[in-house]
């Protein structure tokens, strides 16, 4: 947009303490509450014994899965509504929101006190007692389906609760028996935890007198809260009024009304007062919805020239113990949507299945199973050109979509717009591509292994399960105008930028206009939240819609005001002029003049876009050293080509591809949600155990835009808010694999952490020595 960026408007209030994240909202009157959670992953529960926590100091109320149950709380739903292989529905097992016969997996929720503090609330937790009888477990999603595997639920048989294949089965099965080279692969994409820099917390107050119960909690759309908080409690949602300001990371996993907020409700009205519980470190650990966790088996088939005839993959999710909303969707539809990532594949067929497991349900993590995708297939296509003897970036010339061929029909869907080998082009220029072995000949000097890896990625964007996204526009007495969305920022900078939007289309300073998101006081409006890189391009798109509409309901205004036909009139630069005159007034003086009347403003509008549907893309290059004692990598360069479409706010635009990025580093260097294989005891619960990526190992990344509009929305922009981790997964896998090579590792799994990486040397080391002989 135009002007130089002056900051983030949001960021004055951040950086001075003055936000107001969940912990931050009180009310009188409140009360506290403290949640008992399973100590156990798999164990039936024998007896539960709440009288002594009911009868200690402070203690207002101790709930259990009895109350739950009494209330007809419901378990949540999942958004898969449409059938899997062979016309079966999704096997939903039953969850009672504080669990009443048994646990499924360390950190399930059997119990909230309400007490006068929380230390008392705390306090009295302590006090239940509670007995098991212990059942095996089971963690790893393919053990899970094994014959003979633990058995989380008799309605569920082998742990399988879903089965979801895509593409054509018999076509790719043609290509590879016509194939005259197959490279094949299985990876493990490793568990995760968001760990927001907000922990989940909650604050429930309810009104007797109208039945409406306020619900304050971090969120990534309050559309979406208020719908999953009615499913599962039958409070109508009208009756609920969500409310967030401020919200430390979002994710992904921020998207579900989550047990806790129910039991809220419930703890709220019967006790009479609002009820407040803030989650520790610890409880984001142990209940937050994790990330990732699959094993992916992925087949490429390739004729004699190089060019790919089809591929075909297996995936085996970890759900966890319970199934999460939005965790069955993310793990089958969405992958459905590009399996044959950037390339021209023909033939392509993929077979998911879904296992229970004693373990804490799984979600969308950001890139919600993108960087899956992309992960299987660059590491598919590095493989294959390693086994037939072409260069990499050979191989992804051969067979990467042209521009010219846009829009693109692959087996599974259209991509709208793109032009990926002039992505491949420019990152080839920017990374310095063609000097890499001159660096890689001077490292091995230094005693270091240097490695360089890319990845190409196209990944759907937008979207989403409303019928379509409303945003509004309504003016005030000083000829301000607020804009009302549904879309609440996690820290993308909505309260910048949107307002940019709009005072670009009618020419009125950004000052003057402010964002109101999920707001239960403003008007209401239909639509979906911040999720799946859908913000610019639907709740923009809307926005942009609404801005036309007032300028054309500003033409008669004008016209009576400036005593001219209404055809004379024409808008320009936040000014209505009268055709071959001087005569002007402009947008905000109108504005001015008509407040303070009718309720309504006369300029107040309304803009609709159906959901809109984009595929981003982007070339990413990393170029990583290894130290062969110690098996520390470090990140020497990163360069990132990215095809956003129209760039709205470059700076915004840039924080998100970073921010994505070093999500995507964390997952290949360090994280890792690791559960004890035996007794499914969490062993990665506090940030000693868990790595998180810190300043120090983030490269200096270099983006670069190579932009092409999108056609289905008003403002031609494309998703950006996965991009950065969906290219950085296989573009840093490829780097440290390249570096691996000459030792004769071509395979590791995630992490790459030092161990690993050290032990992966060790052992291609003892792999190459001679074997000892008789002499």
């Amino acid at each position: 947009m135009g002007g130089r960026f002056k900051g983030r408007r949001e960021d004055g209030r951040l950086l001075t303490g003055e936000g107001r994240y969940t912990a931050d909202w009180n009310l009188p009157g409140q009360l506290y509450g403290a949640f008992l959670r399973s100590d156990r992953a798999h164990a039936e529960i024998v007896a539960l014994d709440v009288a002594p926590a009911r009868a200690a100091a402070g203690v207002v109320a101790v709930l259990t899965g009895d109350d739950t149950a009494r209330a007809g709380y419901r378990s949540p739903t999942p958004l898969v509504k449409y059938p899997g292989r062979g016309g079966a529905a999704i096997k939903v097992p039953q969850r009672d929101l504080l669990t009443r016969d048994r646990v499924r997996y360390v950190g399930q929720e059997i119990a909230l006190v309400v007490a006068t503090s929380a230390l008392a609330a705390q306090d009295a937790v302590e006090l239940i007692g509670i007995e098991y009888r212990d059942l095996p477990a089971v963690v790893d999603e393919r053990a899970a389906l094994a014959p003979g595997a633990p058995q989380l639920y008799d309605d569920v048989p082998g742990n399988l609760c879903f089965e979801f294949e895509y593409g054509d089965a018999a076509k790719t099965a043609a290509a590879f028996a016509a194939a005259a080279h197959v490279t094949r692969l299985t990876l493990d994409c490793r568990r995760m935890s968001g760990n927001p820099m907000e922990p989940k917390s909650c604050l429930v107050a309810y009104d007797p007198a109208t039945g409406v119960y306020d619900v304050y909690s971090s969120s990534q759309g309050m559309s979406m809260m208020v719908a999953g908080l009615a499913g599962v409690t039958g409070v109508p949602p009208d009756k609920i009024r969500a409310r967030a300001l401020d919200v430390g990371g979002g994710f992904g996993i921020r998207t579900q009304a989550y047990s806790e907020y129910c039991v809220l409700m419930l703890a709220a009205k019967t006790v009479g007062k609002p009820v407040k519980w803030v989650g520790s470190r610890s409880e984001t650990f142990v209940s937050d919805h994790h990330g990732r966790a699959a094993t992916i088996a992925g087949e490429l088939a390739l004729d004699r020239d190089g060019s790919f005839l089809g591929i075909r993959f297996e995936w085996t999710c970890n759900m966890g113990g319970y199934l999460s909303q939005a965790g069955p969707l993310i793990n089958t539809m969405t992958p459905s949507q590009h399996p044959v990532n950037i390339y021209r594949i023909p033939a392509a067929y993929g077979l998911h299945r879904l296992a229970l497991t004693n373990t804490t349900p799984t979600t969308a993590y950001r890139g919600a199973a993108r960087p899956n995708v992309v992960y299987i297939v660059e590491r598919l296509v590095d493989e294959a050109a390693r086994e037939i003897g072409v260069d990499r970036i050979e191989l992804r010339r051969r067979n990467l979509i042209p521009k010219e061929a846009f829009p693109y029909q692959t087996p599974t869907a259209q991509y709208d717009s793109g032009d990926p080998p002039g992505m491949l082009a420019e990152m080839l220029e920017h990374a310095e591509w063609g000097s890499f072995e001159a660096r890689r000949a001077e490292a091995k000097r230094r005693g270091r292994l240097r490695g360089i890896g890319c990845a190409a990625f196209v990944e759907p964007a937008g979207a989403g399960g409303a019928p379509k996204e409303e945003v509004a526009i309504k003016f005030g007495e000083s000829g301000n105008a607020t804009l009302y969305v549904l879309a609440g920022p996690s820290g993308q900078g909505h309260e910048t930028v949107f307002p940019e939007i709009v005072g670009e289309l009618l020419g009125v300073d950004p000052e003057r206009l402010r964002l109101r998101a999920g707001d239960p006081d403003g008007p209401a409006l239909v639509g979906d939240g911040t999720i799946g890189s859908r913000s610019m391009m639907a709740h923009g798109g809307a926005l942009a819609v609404a801005a036309r509409e007032v300028i054309r309901k500003g033409v008669d205004l004008a016209a009576k005001a400036l005593e001219a036909a209404a055809p004379d009139i024409e808008f320009r630069a936040g000014r209505y002029h009268v055709k071959g005159t001087d005569l002007s007034i402009g947008l905000v003086e109108l504005a001015e003049r008509h407040a303070g009347g009718a309720a309504e403003h006369p300029l107040d509008s309304r803009g609709e876009i159906p959901l809109p549907r984009a595929f981003p893309s982007g070339v990413h290059a990393a170029e990583v050293e290894i130290d062969p004692e110690t098996g520390a990598i470090e990140i020497a360069r990163y360069v990132a080509v990215d095809d956003c479409g129209r760039i709205v706010n470059h700076v915004l635009l840039d924080g998100q591809l970073q921010g994505g990025i070093a999500q995507g580093l964390g997952q290949v260097i360090g994280e890792h949600v690791r559960y004890d294989p035996v007794s499914g005891q969490l062993l990665s619960g506090t940030f000693m155990d868990y790595y998180m990526p810190r300043a120090d190992a983030i490269p200096d990344v270099r983006l670069y835009d190579h932009s092409v509009p999108a056609p289905g929305n008003p403002l031609g922009v494309k998703g950006a808010g996965e991009a950065g981790t969906t290219g950085a997964v296989a573009a840093l896998a490829n780097a440290v694999i390249d570096a691996l090579r000459p030792l004769g590792i071509h395979h590791l799994d995630f992490p790459y952490s030092p161990d690993r990486i050290w032990q992966a040397m060790r052992d291609a080391e003892d792999a190459a020595a001679p074997a000892p002989g008789f002499r």
